[in-house]
């Protein structure tokens, strides 16, 4: 019975395997031997350069660039979102009216494709018909028209950024409400009868009891922080936004080998992302490992 059970299991994976190896893991060591290369890509001439790309990399101000921004988002999307999102979740689980609509209204954005995201927030962030300029001119804060938000070096990222807050929060208030929804209500009632305000019921129980999900957003977004490669390209119509405002790791990586046909380069930059998000994804478990609270 054994027997026919792992055969059976065998056969189910077989042919998975076999895609993701050939579609995957392939791939993926083809990268790591061509980052140690000098290959243009469409050429039949490969050259091997050692560790060069890397050391140029070090010298590269475009990489060191993309990489700043990058840590940026390391720093912001995680606080802004899990922040934004606890709130909601906390405050959409005490009996307000509404509370439903609300939900689906804030998870919206996540079901939506994210180049149409990107889209629809270039048009909002059009200097002469986009929908923030024209409401700050009709509210009389005349400094902001014609305001090139997605054409300023200083402004681009930060609006990069904001999208991607906006599209994000309500998936991880739903993960944050479900959550929420199975910690007893006995656990509050006893707190209330105590004396506890409500900061004191979200502190000291919705945040212990719901550890384990904020753990795991956490360590969604400290690795998604490494990507953000959709909304750059569309945003900035692949340019990674004026001098370079808004580049990332992924869209210089792309720009470098689809552009530039510089593949044993960009090959190099997409062995080093790897390592990053492994080490954060590392890291980011082990700063949030504690002892799981059951109840």
């Amino acid at each position: 019975m054994n027997q026919g059970k792992r055969g059976l299991i065998v056969s189910f994976l077989a042919v998975p395997l076999l895609l993701y190896g050939v579609f995957v893991l392939v791939p993926y060591i083809a990268a790591m031997v061509f980052a140690f290369t000098k290959w243009r890509g469409l050429s039949a001439n490969i050259s091997f350069n050692g560790i060069n790309n890397f050391i140029k990399l070090s010298n590269d101000s475009n990489f060191l660039n993309a990489l700043s921004h990058n840590g940026v988002a390391l720093i912001v999307l995680p606080v802004c979102i899990v922040g934004l999102a606890l709130f909601f979740a906390f405050l959409f689980t005490q009996g307000i009216r509404f509370a439903r609509f609300f939900r689906i209204t804030f998870f919206f954005p996540q079901v939506m494709s994210t180049v149409v995201v990107a889209v629809l927030w270039s048009f909002i962030f059009h200097p002469t018909i986009g929908l923030i300029n024209g409401t700050a001119t009709a509210l009389g804060i005349s400094g902001l028209k014609g305001f090139p938000w997605l054409g300023n070096a200083s402004t681009v990222f930060p609006a990069v950024l904001a999208v991607t807050i906006w599209q994000a929060v309500g998936f991880y208030m739903v993960m944050f409400v479900a959550g929420m929804q199975n910690i007893p209500t006995s656990y509050y009632e006893a707190a209330k009868i105590d004396g506890a305000t409500p900061w004191v019921l979200f502190w000291q129980i919705t945040v212990p009891l719901l550890w384990d999900t904020l753990r795991t957003a956490i360590i969604f977004l400290a690795a998604g922080a490494m990507d953000l490669f959709a909304l750059v390209n569309v945003m900035t119509n692949g340019s990674g936004g004026p001098s370079r405002g808004a580049d990332v790791l992924s869209t210089y990586m792309y720009q470098t080998a689809f552009t530039r046909s510089e593949f044993g380069y960009a090959s190099a930059m997409g062995l080093v992302l790897l390592l990053i998000v492994l080490g954060i994804s590392l890291v980011s478990m082990r700063l949030t490992a504690r002892d799981s609270l059951e109840f």
